[in-house]
């Protein structure tokens, strides 16, 4: 997953820049972005595992609710990077790709 990091970031960025999106679903985006870039976590990172764990649960939240909510072909048509890190990310978000 970490070496998805970087596409899973653009992804995020291009889906929260999309006016077609609805607005709520663009601002838990933007507050998703937010608390990935602050330092401050729920679980702090100098924890072996679980201090990744919760950023790493809280984005597939996110991903799921985007895709329940603007549906799963928005994330297909703003996907950065090969297939397989898609279905790799959906996979991890809970989503049939």
């Amino acid at each position: 997953m970490l070496r998805l990091l970087p596409d899973l970031l653009r992804l995020l960025e291009r889906l929260a820049g999309d006016a077609g999106l609805p607005r709520g679903v663009r601002v838990r985006l933007w507050l998703l972005l937010a608390y990935l870039a602050v330092p401050i976590d729920l679980i702090p990172d100098f924890i072996p595992v679980i201090g990744y764990a919760d950023d790493a649960i809280i984005v597939a939240l996110a991903l799921r609710s985007v895709a329940r909510r603007a549906g799963p072909q928005a994330l297909h048509r703003h996907r950065p990077g090969s297939p397989a890190g898609l279905a790799a990310v959906l996979g991890a978000a809970g989503i049939r790709p």
